[in-house]
């Protein structure tokens, strides 16, 4: 299959250079309290240069920005970023979009319609997807952005810690495929046969709803609306997870789970759509290239971003710098 020859040929290339602290800059809402306190762990944890701390304000209480006021702010930001920084973190969980985009890719291309969907269709293709780049700003002229988007301080420092334990601890998890009854969320089951051949009995694909009680979570896919069976799991520091829904992004208030939810359970990274994307694949974490990129070293922003084909609908949340199979000696 052309896919699996995809991964192994990721593997081959040898382990990648990733990002590093350096290269990142946070992205903090001083008019929201949790957002500067998640900013300064994050800075003291991951040694974030001062200059790479970046600060705006905006009212918070709301999870949509329009266009026109996200477009004063992100030119603040850009005015503060230093040449270096690849990446951006945010640290707040709302707004989570701006317009018809996510946050996160609003910020990382700045405003643009063609990524959003009218109706079931696509959207702009990211340069990043699949991509070999180690330097996305300077390559490509965009930054992946990511979100911690806790709900609370304790959550966010939880989340930050899993981060740092995971990097470089090569943790011998299993990924988790699950093939649910629900037709139109089942979409990415097509490419688990991809996965059971390039990782052999660690990809468990599983006929079924529902996982629970295993202890070796290092990736988990599905497509649900909800997902159950979360707090009887034990997600390894930088496990991935996520479940193709329609509102899964839509973090503080959705009518199904929101990506949150898995952060919450123990997952380093999550992602989900904030408007409706239909069930269109491209739109969603492809497994086959996020583990693949993962498992050559590269941070989780990376990993996931170049797993998603058309994110103008899709925000990405987690600790963005998690790295569990960074080699020794290697940032």
């Amino acid at each position: 299959m052309q896919g699996a020859f995809l991964v192994l040929a990721f593997l081959a290339a040898g382990t990648a250079r990733a990002l590093d602290g350096r290269q990142l800059a946070i992205v903090v809402n001083t008019a929201d309290p949790l957002s500067v306190e998640i900013g300064k762990y994050y800075a003291a944890k991951r040694r974030i240069l001062f200059q790479n701390v970046i600060r705006v304000s905006f009212a918070t209480g709301r999870t949509t920005l329009a266009a026109g006021e996200f477009a004063a702010i992100r030119r603040q930001v850009e005015d503060q970023t230093a040449p270096g920084v690849q990446a951006y973190l945010l640290t707040w969980a709302e707004p989570y979009r701006v317009d018809c985009m996510s946050m996160t890719t609003a910020f990382a291309f700045g405003f643009d319609t063609a990524f959003c969907a009218d109706e079931c269709k696509p959207t702009r293709q990211s340069p990043y997807f699949n991509s070999h780049s180690k330097l996305p700003f300077s390559q490509l002229g965009m930054r992946p952005t990511m979100t911690i988007g806790a709900a609370t301080l304790d959550h966010a420092k939880a989340l930050i810690d899993r981060g740092l334990r995971s990097d470089g601890s090569w943790p011998d998890g299993a990924a988790y495929l699950l093939s649910t009854s629900d037709a139109a969320r089942n979409v990415r089951a097509r490419y688990y046969p991809v996965l059971q051949q390039f990782l052999g009995a660690r990809a468990r694909v599983i006929e079924g709803d529902v996982l629970k009680d295993a202890k070796d979570v290092l990736f988990y896919f599905t497509g649900r609306d909800r997902v159950e069976g979360l707090d009887t799991l034990q997600f390894l520091p930088g496990a991935m997870a996520d479940h193709l829904t329609s509102f899964g992004g839509q973090l503080t208030d959705s009518g199904q789970m929101s990506a949150l939810r898995w952060l919450e359970a123990g997952a380093t990274g999550s992602y989900g759509t904030v408007t409706e994307p239909c069930n269109l694949p491209e739109k969603f974490p492809n497994p086959v290239i996020a583990i693949g990129h993962y498992l050559q070293g590269e941070t989780l922003i990376e990993a996931y971003w170049k797993s998603v084909a058309m994110p103008g609908q899709g925000i990405f949340v987690g600790e963005p710098l998690a790295a569990p199979f960074r080699r020794a000696g290697r940032r």
